[in-house]
């Protein structure tokens, strides 16, 4: 993911939240675009194998709001008691932030151990989510030189045959699978191709 806006972006957030984030970035159909988790490990798997996602209250607002709201305002219930166990990993005060329509939410969860978020923190952090949402949009389609190029690969082409095929040099097919791949945020050619085909680019 060659994308130093969308580095720098995280880079804020991960100041602006000493104990960590999880950001998910155009989620669809239940799954994320790009995901980033900075909690500690431990708590991620846990969260990850019990399956917290679908039952976590701050979820579930991002889901149901548009907007930033402390994880104390949250008025869900939580069977789970997931925000209990998440303190138990220093996750004591947090935000929740959404942005953008319910066919292409981000949705990201903010923590310190130490006080709550100011006004000004939530702010802060409510602008960087923006921004990163706009930044990290799925593109609508790929070049025709990008989709033939991935097609390629897709079907099992080796480069140099790839290139051949399309009556270009090797350097030039590698040039359009890098191009692909920066404009899907991914970082190799399997996932360019995966992504490409879940957003019916191909």
């Amino acid at each position: 993911m060659q994308n130093s806006g969308l580095d720098q972006g995280l880079a804020k957030l991960t100041d602006l939240a000493p104990k960590g984030y999880a950001l998910g970035l155009h989620i669809r159909y239940a799954s994320a675009h790009i995901m980033i988790q900075t909690y500690d490990p431990r708590w991620t798997e846990i969260y990850t194998e019990k399956g917290y996602m679908l039952a976590d209250p701050t979820v579930f607002w991002g889901f149901g709001n548009e907007g930033a709201i402390r994880w104390s305002d949250v008025d869900l219930p939580d069977p789970h008691g997931i925000l209990k166990q998440a303190a138990g990993f220093g996750l004591n005060y947090g935000i929740c932030v959404a942005h953008g329509p319910t066919s292409s939410r981000t949705i990201g969860g903010f923590a310190r151990e130490d006080r709550e978020f100011s006004d000004e923190e939530i702010e802060q952090i409510h602008q960087l989510v923006r921004q990163l949402h706009e930044q990290s949009t799925p593109p609508e389609q790929l070049t025709s030189a990008q989709r033939m190029a991935l097609r390629l690969i897709a079907k099992g082409s080796r480069h140099a045959e790839a290139a051949a095929l399309l009556g270009i040099s090797e350097s030039a097919l590698k040039a359009r699978l890098r191009s692909a791949r920066d404009r899907l945020f991914v970082r190799t050619t399997a996932e360019a191709i995966q992504r490409a085909q879940e957003y019916n680019l191909l």
